[in-house]
């Protein structure tokens, strides 16, 4: 059993790791602002409420709990935005990471799992990319999880600080039991707004742009199921725990497809049509980004079982369904 901070445990991909964890026998600590988090979704463990910024904070979470390790999923995620407003996506997410890679190694915790992206990419048309693909982000949310990966290298380099980074695509689904999901205020994820439209939640779904040198002019990504996302970095965490050296890994399926074919995946999975109105390209979005992950397979036995459109959609259109957050 292991003791574990997740940063962000609020959120998203965050409550998703906190039920595994949980269910794997560990004890999850969610540390959360709730500035995009959900206090709902904290049912598996103990919250904390607080600023990685807050160095004095920080350091009474730590003490209070002495966790063996953390798993960092806490960050500012919109492109969009990161485009418009990168000073915020510097601040926030570079300068709470150091803090709490700083206050890491003043209590002597010395393994971390970090949630990084595939933007760090940036945008690499036609190019199955794997861990080895040179990382040229093309706006400051990419930029600012690729600084927290050279961050993590001086960091093991000069205080032994090992991790586990998870470059990811894009995520999906929900917990298949339906106690947690994925909402965001605003939404900017594909498939809730899908879902949203056509439950009639919205009036349509905006389709960023058809102009893409695509099979149909419109971006193409590769999707990857949240619970296929936490299953492997609890493996990451097992991997750290037993004495396993620092390693990055891509999370992926090995197949893209367009925002086209999601809009019609999810129309035959739930029965309903999706309205749509065609918007311009929003800045900073990549054309394609497409991954394999036999480094994950090999390396931690990891198998993305539950990442095809049908069972990523159902599971979310399930829980959009029968539920919601509200604080």
């Amino acid at each position: 059993m292991a003791k574990v901070l997740v940063t962000g445990g609020a959120g998203y991909i965050g409550s998703h790791a906190c039920k595994a964890l949980k269910a794997a026998g560990h004890v999850p600590i969610a540390f959360d602002n709730l500035l995009t988090g959900w206090r709902d979704a904290v049912r598996f463990g103990p919250m904390e409420q607080g600023e990685l910024a807050d160095r004095a904070r920080l350091d009474a979470v730590l003490a209070a709990h002495k966790p063996d390790i953390v798993m960092h999923f806490a960050a500012l995620s919109d492109v969009g935005e990161a485009t418009r407003r990168p000073g915020l996506y510097w601040r926030n997410n570079v300068l709470g990471s150091l803090t709490l890679l700083e206050a890491m190694v003043d209590a002597g915790i010395g393994r971390i799992v970090f949630s990084s992206t595939c933007a760090t990419y940036g945008d690499q048309d036609g190019v199955l990319l794997d861990e080895n693909s040179p990382q040229m982000p093309i706006n400051a949310y990419g930029a600012s999880k690729r600084a927290i990966e050279d961050m993590l290298r001086d960091f093991e380099a000069a205080h032994g600080l090992r991790s586990v980074v998870f470059r990811y695509f894009n995520v999906a689904g929900a917990d298949p039991e339906g106690e947690i999901g994925e909402h965001h205020d605003p939404e900017t994820h594909l498939v809730p707004l899908v879902i949203a439209a056509a439950l009639g939640r919205r009036e349509a779904l905006t389709l960023h742009g058809e102009d893409y040198p695509t099979r149909d002019g419109t971006c193409v990504r590769d999707y990857v199921h949240v619970c296929d996302l936490v299953d492997a970095h609890i493996r990451g965490m097992e991997h750290l725990l037993s004495g396993g050296q620092s390693e990055v890994f891509n999370l992926g399926t090995g197949r893209g497809y367009t925002v086209r074919e999601v809009i019609e995946a999810a129309e035959q999975t739930i029965g309903r049509p999706v309205p749509v109105v065609v918007g311009p390209r929003r800045a900073g979005d990549a054309v394609s980004l497409v991954s394999g992950s036999e480094k994950a397979g090999r390396m931690l036995g990891w198998r993305p079982a539950r990442s095809t459109l049908p069972i990523m959609i159902g599971d979310a259109y399930r829980w959009h369904l029968g539920n919601g957050y509200s604080g």
